[in-house]
């Protein structure tokens, strides 16, 4: 008996897993909802064929710039609490009036929560507002005892993030987005495949279109999937299938791959003939933020973690500006200014928060929020400003 309790501390009592084989990874279904999702690295039938057919769907009027089309997308970073700029943003954005309405929204980890708003328009910006200025850390996850962590795959529980998303997502905003995914438009969430090492695009309108209780939560699902930061917070395990027979896949955070996605990948291969405006919101920090860190595994868990994805999302964001000038994509990126100073108390900090989301509501307002460069620029510097060394 001991014997088996030594090991079972050591490696970790999880659930039973049948992995889908590296062979068969391209092939697996969500039982009953084939086509609803696919990797984001190299080009796919059922994104692509979904894709053609949302340009049939537009109206004639739709996204017309003089006598041709034009296509905003919009791309929103990770970065936990500091989605409250984002959240910002894009009220201070339908504020000025210039917001338009988005041909595709992706979103990842935070990003993936603030999508479906994003997604809808102005009418839900009251709450996204709420959501990103009044949670607090207690609203997102609750720390295992000591004893528990030892036999199980994470250090906190996302159930208080479940039953907020649980309460926020409802029947009703699937049907709204199920609607818009009729018109043309499309809604892309990412989650890390953890056994294939890869993102997985989720396409989030398809699934609502289906209606029903399993639709709902397979969507809750997903958008917890998309928030699982590794070791701090439980995967999520999805129950697939291929040729009749049964698997389930591992799936955490999708800034473990990416800190903010686009369909390049997909389209590689493809025309280059759409005119697409990419906005894309990083909810990160350019350059370094000094903090104490406690000598504690939670402590240096949490701040090993935000600082491999904010130098992380740094470089994504850069190849994202590669991708889209190689495409002829005009190109405009928001980001938290160099000055902002971070002094929240907590993981999620409503105070801290509201700070964010005033600075991002007043840039979008002001129409001071887009930039044509990526961060990265600021942190090295431009070599159209280079001065000559003597």
């Amino acid at each position: 008996m001991f014997l088996g309790i030594a090991v079972c501390f050591l490696s970790g009592c999880g659930i039973a897993r049948h992995a889908v084989p590296a062979n068969l990874e391209s092939a697996a279904i969500i039982p009953g909802m084939a086509d609803v999702r696919g990797f984001g690295d190299a080009p796919n039938k059922a994104l692509l064929e979904d894709l053609s057919e949302s340009f049939k769907q537009d109206s004639p009027d739709d996204y017309r710039k003089g006598l041709t089309k034009e296509y905003p997308v919009l791309l929103i970073s990770g970065g936990g609490a500091n989605g409250a700029y984002g959240a910002g943003l894009l009220n201070g954005w339908s504020e000025s009036g210039a917001r338009p309405k988005f041909k595709i929204v992706t979103g990842i980890s935070t990003g993936a929560l603030i999508a479906p708003y994003a997604f809808l328009g102005s009418g839900y910006d009251a709450e996204l507002k709420e959501l990103y200025t009044t949670l607090s850390t207690k609203d997102v996850a609750s720390k295992r005892d000591p004893i528990t962590v030892l036999v199980s795959d994470s250090l906190e529980t996302t159930h208080p993030l479940s039953r907020v998303i649980k309460k926020h997502v409802t029947r009703d905003l699937l049907k709204k987005i199920a609607e818009e995914h009729n018109k043309g438009r499309r809604l892309y969430i990412g989650s890390t495949n953890l056994d294939a090492q890869r993102l997985c695009v989720w396409n989030m309108g398809k699934i609502a279109q289906f209606g029903d209780d399993e639709a709902l939560k397979l969507f809750h699902k997903i958008l917890l999937a998309s928030s699982a930061i590794p070791i701090a917070f439980p995967p999520m395990f999805f129950d697939v299938e291929v040729n009749g027979k049964k698997y389930n896949e591992m799936h955490v955070d999708g800034g473990t791959v990416t800190q903010v996605f686009s369909l390049y990948g997909v389209l590689q291969g493809t025309r280059k003939d759409k005119n697409v405006e990419v906005y894309l919101i990083w909810n990160g920090f350019v350059g370094p933020r000094w903090a104490s860190v406690k000598d504690g595994l939670p402590s240096i868990v949490e701040r090993s973690l935000l600082t491999l994805f904010n130098y992380q999302g740094l470089a994504d964001v850069f190849r994202l500006y590669i991708l889209s000038k190689e495409r002829k994509h005009d190109f405009h990126v928001a980001y938290i200014p160099v000055d902002f100073k971070s002094e929240g108390n907590q993981m999620f900090d409503p105070a801290q928060m509201t700070k964010l989301f005033d600075v991002g509501y007043k840039e979008a307002v002001e129409g001071t929020a887009w930039r044509p460069e990526p961060p990265i620029f600021e942190v090295f510097g431009n070599d159209n400003d280079e001065e000559e060394v003597k």
